[in-house]
């Protein structure tokens, strides 16, 4: 069959059935199948289907005057690397940023733009590291964050707009961002220095808190695995694995299938997370961030007593955990938020308008053994009063285990009315079991 006879609309059917390359292959056949395969129509059908584009632009966001010069333009800018860990790592930017332009603006705007080849270069010949491919991709696309400790991004205060989010509990407080390359080095140099880890200059301090509390994520440029400090960093160099080490693959090699190193991993996982409502931006008061307490069962509960609400939260907590001890070998934080219904407080068929927490109890176990049966007035020494219609009254504590899992379970005494003026006989709203456990991915 001579193709040529056929109209250009069977052309470009028969086209798209290929492969970029195969369809710019096709242009040295003859003067009209160039034409044809220089139609821009099916170069945006490629620029779709491989790079989620629905305008001809530059990896930095610049327009291009063709869909095929846009193509040709990605190719050539990451030509050194697997096309296809190209394009997974732009669809978990594109995923991540369009969850934070719905949710969490103030964070998108503080994401850099892309580092350039001799930029990362630059960082390499500096720390004497080669970078994993899937975090030098990572990094083509955005730069980590540009924000300060010591600044505000409108209502929401700098040291809370870490990408990776956090949570807080007494007087610990983390929020973890991704930082750019040029802090990437000082903060290398400065914590390799500081931990006396010598000629172990294979980790590349990649994330960390800025917050008031120190949490800081190590990139094994060796192994491609993620790793966070513990208790221990400071003393011992202790740390643990931030994702399971079987998913790390190729992490150096450009011809290999599949590469993925724990950054990359570890990123997705997260963009997950978000997408499907694991965690979420938390306010408190007016100031919001991404809370790292996890919003879906095991590792959350819920129960209605009399109308009471009650909502238990846990999160591993790696930085005050430690591998070395025995005793308070996985330490977790957890929040507890708990709420009145509109209807009030019901009771024999009775409604109240607000009631009053007097008494806690919990039982705490590892391994299913009991391990604290703990009673006792208040809540972090406060009696919060419930009223139908108000926010949920919120707050955290921690616990250490020597095992894992663990769990909490228990119950809040509670007062119809008030405790200076009850209005009908205590009641216990129960808090369902939460999970304490070690999780796979640890952020």
């Amino acid at each position: 069959m001579d193709l040529e006879r056929l109209g250009g609309l069977s052309m470009h059917i028969i086209l798209s059935k290929l492969t970029p390359q195969d369809a710019a292959s096709v242009a040295c056949v003859s003067k009209r199948f160039r034409n044809w395969s220089s139609d821009d129509l099916l170069w945006s059908k490629f620029c779709a289907d491989d790079l989620d584009l629905s305008s001809p632009i530059d990896p930095l966001g610049n327009p291009l005057p063709s869909f095929k010069a846009s193509y040709q333009t990605w190719r050539e800018d990451f030509n050194r690397y697997p096309w296809p860990l190209v394009t997974r790592v732009k669809r978990c930017w594109d995923r991540l940023k369009e969850w934070l332009a719905i949710n969490f603006p103030e964070v998108l705007s503080t994401l850099r733009k892309g580092a350039s080849e001799e930029e990362i270069l630059e960082l390499e010949k500096s720390l004497k590291v080669k970078l994993p491919l899937p975090t030098r991709v990572l990094y083509r696309f955005y730069d980590g964050q540009e924000l300060s400790s010591e600044e505000s991004s409108g209502s929401v205060p700098g040291n809370l707009l870490g990408l990776m989010g956090g949570y807080s509990f007494y007087d610990h407080l983390v929020n973890v961002s991704l930082l750019p390359l040029h802090q990437m080095i000082i903060e290398t140099k400065e914590t390799i220095r500081h931990i006396g880890l010598g000629n172990r200059s294979k980790y590349v301090v990649v994330a960390a808190s800025c917050g008031y509390n120190e949490k800081v994520f190590f990139l094994n440029c060796s192994t491609g695995q993620l790793n966070v400090g513990t208790r221990n960093l400071t003393t011992d160099g202790e740390m643990i694995p931030c994702v399971p080490s079987a998913l790390i693959s190729s992490v150096h090699n450009v011809k290999g299938t599949q590469p993925q190193d724990a950054m990359l991993l570890w990123l997705e996982e997260h963009v997950r997370r978000l997408q499907h409502g694991v965690i979420k931006v938390r306010k408190e008061g007016k100031v919001r961030s991404i809370s790292l307490f996890p919003e879906v069962p095991p590792l959350c509960s819920l129960a209605v007593t009399n109308g009471v609400k009650v909502r238990a939260f846990s999160v591993f907590v790696p930085e005050l955990s430690t591998i070395q001890d025995d005793y308070e070998k996985f330490f977790f934080a957890y929040s507890i938020r708990m709420s009145l219904s509109p209807e009030g407080c019901i009771m024999n068929g009775m409604t109240f308008n607000s009631c009053q927490l007097y008494r806690r109890h919990w039982i705490i176990r590892c391994n299913d053994n009991i391990v604290d049966d703990v009673n006792g007035e208040a809540v972090i020494g406060k009696y919060p009063l419930l009223r139908p219609g108000e926010e949920e009254y919120v707050y955290e504590s921690c616990s250490s285990q020597p095992h894992s899992p663990g769990s909490i379970e228990g119950s809040f005494t509670f007062v119809p009315g008030r405790l200076t003026d009850p209005k009908g006989s205590p009641f216990e709203a129960v808090v369902s079991r939460f999970t304490l456990v070690m999780p796979d991915y640890i952020f």
